[in-house]
């Protein structure tokens, strides 16, 4: 028997997929963004480091910046939480 996977990326076959149209742009990596901006978080699958599948299409707002990445606060049911995410992976609204 084959032992289940536990790993993050685990039922993400059709989140995490990119269409055919879709490329790689520097672009999307050197976007910059300010506290209190509002965002959507769309994690990029060709990235190594990706947001939670449970945040994908959630927005929410950017709080600060912590080294590359961007901290956002976003609402999960009653509580806030929240989500370290690089530039590549956020969208603004």
């Amino acid at each position: 028997m084959v032992r289940k996977s536990h790993g993050p990326r685990r039922r993400t076959r059709e989140k995490l997929r990119k269409s055919e149209r879709e490329k790689f742009t520097v672009t999307k990596y050197l976007r910059t963004f300010e506290p209190g901006e509002r965002v959507v978080i769309v994690p990029d699958p060709s990235s190594k480091s990706i947001p939670f599948r449970r945040f994908h299409g959630r927005s929410g707002e950017i709080v600060e910046k912590r080294g590359r990445a961007y901290i956002v606060l976003v609402r999960d049911g009653r509580s806030y939480k929240k989500v370290i995410a690089r530039p590549e992976h956020l969208r603004r609204l």
